[in-house]
């Protein structure tokens, strides 16, 4: 089974628009058969994307640390839930389970998971696709960031192009050729 590592936040935002576009992800990462690997919570957007996936019979494998265990509430009913000592075994063993990775609205966790990704891909460590669901224009401020890093000489166009950038979940999964 091919698997999708989102990340996104142990918070849900402000109104219904980052939950109902993490709900309607969910499905359709269930839609094409397609598992979910997470950061393993049952809160905020992480939490939405697992109750929407299981009821559906979607995989759902989740990745914590231990300290934040407790803090973060891992999720205890899904498929697979995974125990780890830190922040970067977290981000590795995600990554080794995953084949493509999309972040959804998030907040230091997420810039951090989807900056360390596109870093490895950018130095080849990895050749998975990676994606952003720009839901309600959320990351719109990051991108233009991007636009300026390239501008600037700091970053190549090349490397710009690995990061694919939708504001529909279809669309995204297959930009992402899933």
């Amino acid at each position: 089974m091919r698997r999708v590592c989102v990340f996104c936040g142990s918070k849900c935002g402000l109104g219904s628009t980052y939950v109902d576009a993490a709900r309607h992800f969910a499905e359709s990462l269930r839609s094409r058969g397609i598992g979910l690997v997470y950061g393993g919570g049952d809160i905020g957007l992480m939490g939405i994307l697992a109750d929407t996936m299981l009821p559906l019979g979607g995989e759902v494998i989740g990745v914590i640390p231990g300290f934040l265990e407790a803090k973060e509430l891992a999720h205890r009913g899904i498929t697979e839930l995974h125990v780890v000592e830190s922040m970067h075994a977290r981000k590795a063993l995600m990554a080794e389970k995953a084949d493509a990775f999309v972040a959804l609205p998030g907040g230091f966790g997420t810039a951090d998971e989807l900056f360390e990704i596109l870093t490895w891909r950018q130095l080849h460590i990895h050749d998975k696709a990676i994606g952003i669901l720009n839901v309600a224009g959320f990351f719109d401020p990051f991108l233009l960031w991007l636009d300026r890093m390239v501008d600037e000489g700091f970053l190549s166009e090349t490397n710009r192009h690995l990061l694919a950038v939708e504001m529909n979940a279809e669309s995204l999964l297959k930009k992402l050729g899933l």
